[in-house]
């Protein structure tokens, strides 16, 4: 299906209206609900999916086939690599939050909470951090994929071909990144989504981090040809940053909370580091299709 460079630009314009519209349903029932799991799930899982609806809205009206996104799972190393690039980015930033101590290893009261929870509080707290990262990374990671599909059906498996359409992967994804940060922002500014910084300095890091991981996502739905590397990159993120480092974590000042988790320097710098890396690499993406479903850079299949 080829797509021209101004059906790209009314396509991108209608699924963002769309976004805005629905997101900001979910985000007004978010700010005024309290602060119980319940709600939190609810509407944490309904904010995320926006953009999936967004897309499938946008599709009807442009009368596009949702089943032509990027739905081929691609070369398996894809995946794989999508899995550990987060992992990998988040153990050195909270290697040197340890070592530096801006924060501490390991927070004893979460340990003991987790442990008690699976019936596991028999075992050495040592086994037990092992063991929970394991299992947390393997069975956790499809709960956290439930999600992240929601946002990457929109993000990168609409938006990004659209975006890569009219522009360059530099504006690609520095266009695609600062629409998806801007999109947390009601949230962190008036809701609970931030770490207890001042505002400004949270926004700063956080939508240094998400532009940055913008550059890594991207590169990897254009380079693999499928949404789920996105997915995945998304998926292991959200449940490494939130599940484990940062829980586990322990606030040994009132200057750790400036480092830590999403809204932190520390990812944010490490995060930018793995996406100039990303950008130095941009070539081997070499001149892709202008059809809005394109082929993958190194010939791992078409979507």
């Amino acid at each position: 299906m080829d797509i021209s460079t101004s059906q790209s630009k009314k396509a991108i314009g209608i699924f963002l209206v769309l976004t805005l519209a629905l997101s900001a349903i979910v985000w007004i029932l978010t700010l005024h609900s309290g602060e119980g799991r319940i709600g939190g799930r609810i509407y944490g899982y309904g904010i995320m999916w926006c953009p999936a609806l967004a897309t499938w809205i946008t599709c009807r009206i442009m009368k596009y086939k949702i089943s032509d996104l990027a739905w081929k799972w691609g070369k398996p190393k894809y995946l794989l690599w999508a899995y550990l690039i987060p992992l990998g980015y988040a153990l050195i930033a909270y290697l040197i939050i340890w070592f530096a101590g801006w924060g501490g290893f390991y927070n004893k009261e979460f340990v003991a909470e987790a442990a008690k929870s699976l019936g596991w509080s028999n075992l050495p707290p040592g086994v037990f951090i092992v063991l929970f990262f394991i299992v947390n990374g393997v069975i956790g990671l499809f709960g956290s994929m439930s999600t992240a599909l929601g946002e990457e059906i929109g993000w990168r498996g609409f938006l990004v071909p659209h975006l890569n359409n009219v522009t360059s992967y530099t504006y690609t994804s520095l266009i695609g990144g600062g629409i998806w940060a801007l999109w947390h922002y009601p949230l962190i500014i008036w809701g609970h989504y931030n770490g207890g910084t001042p505002v400004w300095y949270g926004l700063t890091c956080f939508t240094v981090a998400v532009v940055s991981a913008s550059f890594i996502y991207t590169w990897f739905r254009l380079k693999s040809g499928s949404l789920w590397a996105p997915v995945m990159l998304h998926a292991s993120h959200n449940l490494f940053v939130q599940s484990f480092f940062t829980p586990i974590t322990i606030v040994t000042s009132s200057k750790t909370s400036y480092f830590i988790d999403e809204f932190g320097a520390a990812l944010a710098v490490v995060t930018l580091i793995c996406a100039i890396y990303f950008w130095t690499r941009r070539k081997e993406l070499g001149q892709q299709s202008s059809r809005f479903i394109s082929h993958s850079s190194d010939g791992a299949g078409t979507v």
